[in-house]
């Protein structure tokens, strides 16, 4: 691996092309350059006609799945109690594509993940899971089982990104949770979840995606206040590991962090990092030079 692609969506919600998908390139995952000219990569004429939260797999099979929230804040701008109207009467779907080489892309498809009684489908992401040889997409929800009082974390099995199995709930604790994010390393799932109530992020850790997690105590961020949209990579020189989170409360956009080893989760702030625009909710993935330069060629920097 030779770079780093970051899928996000961007800004403050004040245009409906901030709630679309760009793609931005970066050689050290601290300098970022915008790809396309700083111009959505991907947008959306179906369902709510706005993407965010996009989050971007690569498969087992080489193949790339990207996934993102069918929401549009912008068009809901002025309406009294915007975000109860977005997690009670909002999209069940998400919005699904894939793609061989990062820059030919299938149409848009929609589909539909939550219960039947469910309010949104957010943040969606996706994970292979090892023991069923399928991938596990996971997403939050609010219900109207018990009247919309919390989200919770809900999952899906799924082989083809096509036919998903019914949704059953995933992470349940007494306050909300959302914005869950999971990475496979060394036989150990290592899952970020944002506490909603407390606006942080914790960590925790498990041998099986269906077994219990243990919750990571001496993670360093547990306490930071006003984080959300975490994902991680390992960096390409194999010197650690880059977290980064949405800084949402600032209004700021990412934020990085380093830790040499994923399994003592001893983070701290990066220096240096350099966004053109205000990244939000996305995924960073490491590439090739092979797909670094094909991005760079069909899109442009």
């Amino acid at each position: 691996m030779e770079g780093y692609l970051f899928v996000h969506f961007k800004g403050t919600e004040s245009t409906p092309d901030e709630e679309q998908i760009y793609f931005a390139l970066s050689r050290d995952a601290l300098t970022w350059q915008n790809v396309n000219g700083g111009n959505p990569i991907i947008k959306s004429e179906q369902g709510e006609k706005g993407l965010r939260d996009p989050h971007i797999l690569r498969a087992e099979n080489g193949r790339f799945y990207m996934i993102a929230t069918d929401l549009s804040i912008y068009s809901r701008r002025g309406m009294k109690d915007m975000w109860t109207d977005c997690q009670t009467r909002g999209s069940r779907r998400i919005a699904v594509w894939e793609s061989d080489d990062l820059v030919n892309w299938s149409e848009q498809r929609m589909v539909t993940v939550a219960a039947e009684d469910a309010g949104c489908a957010w943040a969606p992401e996706s994970i292979y899971d090892h023991e069923r040889g399928e991938y596990m997409v996971f997403w939050a929800s609010k219900t109207a089982e018990d009247g919309f009082k919390k989200q919770r974390i809900w999952r899906a099995y799924t082989k083809d990104f096509i036919s998903f199995s019914k949704p059953e709930k995933y992470i349940d604790r007494e306050y909300s949770v959302i914005d869950t994010s999971i990475i496979y390393e060394s036989g150990i799932y290592y899952r970020f979840t944002k506490d909603e109530d407390a606006k942080t992020v914790f960590l925790e850790c498990s041998e099986s995606l269906s077994g219990e997690f243990k919750m990571q105590d001496k993670f360093t961020l547990r306490s930071d206040y006003g984080y959300e949209g975490p994902t991680i990579c390992r960096l390409n020189d194999n010197s650690g590991w880059c977290l980064l989170m949405d800084n949402f409360a600032t209004h700021e956009g990412y934020k990085p962090f380093i830790a040499s080893s994923i399994a003592e989760a001893q983070f701290s702030a990066m220096q240096g990092f350099k966004t053109p625009d205000i990244f939000r909710h996305g995924t960073i993935v490491p590439i090739t030079e092979k797909e670094y330069q094909a991005i760079e060629n069909k899109y442009g920097i």
